[in-house]
């Protein structure tokens, strides 16, 4: 079964004037449960992570600052979200939700958040929507607690994942892989253990052909047990902030590839859904709600 974690606090917790686009988390289940891709069954209620496992990826003082409220005006600021203890909360919450879809794709072969895919949040600070990282928390619990030894992160979102990149930066176990706009935030990258820059308006062809060249060789070389897939959306001709040229049916023939090759090489595989700009919301919803059409057909 497809276990898919939700919480009304995805979308309910989040600061006025910052409800668009993140409407999308409440109304992606409803557009999935609406045309019977999902039932009530798939969906499970994420909780507050345990501290410690927030500690294993993050630094004691960041943390205690978060949870204190007592952030900087600078560091406010490089996260985008006014400071309140709800949108705390609200990315506590989302961090026990991936880690809990990973447990559940280590029993099913696939399991997805509606949320998370957090990964401008680095060791000791935010950034970019992201005050803590919901992909190295969650491959940290699999390896800490000796579920898995080695962790492919696939990080398809137009922005570089450079925060799961400094944490991960001298850890063998995990190997980070970031395909996204050259040209687009952070114009300062960090080093993935391979970084793939794409040049402003990539259409469906050269992104599809480039991610063939890549992804199977490097399922093959790195061995990994288990898949992260950081499957953002704003990719999308559409994106006001993605700078690239992709359709819908591109975005969802991007996630074909990787759900696909998962499946065939039997390797578990958690999603989580990362960005989505588009002027319309229903563009949004309809590439994302593709990753978890493929899923149930792919895997179920």
């Amino acid at each position: 079964m497809l276990k898919i974690a939700w919480s009304s606090k995805y979308a309910h917790s989040l600061p006025p004037g910052h409800r668009f686009p993140m409407e999308k988390y409440e109304l992606l289940p409803e557009q999935l449960l609406y045309e019977g891709t999902i039932s009530e069954d798939n969906l499970f209620t994420p909780k507050s992570l345990e501290s410690k496992w927030i500690l294993n990826t993050h630094h004691a003082d960041y943390v205690d600052k978060l949870q204190n409220l007592s952030l900087s005006k600078s560091e406010i600021r490089k996260t985008g979200f006014p400071l309140s203890k709800a949108l705390v909360d609200r990315e506590v919450n989302i961090m026990h939700g991936s880690v809990q879809a990973c447990l559940f794709a280590l029993q099913y072969g696939i399991a997805m958040n509606i949320a998370g895919g957090t990964h401008h949040a680095f060791s000791d600070k935010g950034e970019g929507f992201c005050l803590l990282n919901d992909i190295a928390i969650s491959a940290n619990y699999l390896l800490d607690n000796e579920l898995v030894n080695k962790v492919l992160v696939i990080d398809l979102d137009v922005h570089q994942g450079n925060g799961t990149a400094e944490i991960f930066q001298n850890v063998p176990e995990v190997f980070t892989f970031s395909m996204h706009g050259a040209s687009n935030y952070p114009m300062h990258k960090e080093t993935s253990d391979l970084d793939v820059a794409l040049p402003d308006k990539v259409g469906d062809e050269f992104y599809i052909s480039l991610l063939k060249q890549h992804l199977e060789p490097l399922i093959n070389k790195v061995a990994p047990d288990f898949i992260i897939f950081q499957s953002g959306v704003d990719v999308l001709s559409t994106d006001k902030l993605g700078r690239l040229g992709l359709s819908i049916a591109g975005c969802k023939e991007r996630d074909q590839l990787v759900l696909s090759a998962a499946h065939r090489n039997q390797i578990p595989i958690m999603c989580c859904m990362g960005g989505g700009y588009s002027e319309k919301i229903s563009h949004i919803v309809d590439a994302h709600a593709n990753t978890f059409r493929l899923a149930q057909e792919i895997f179920f």
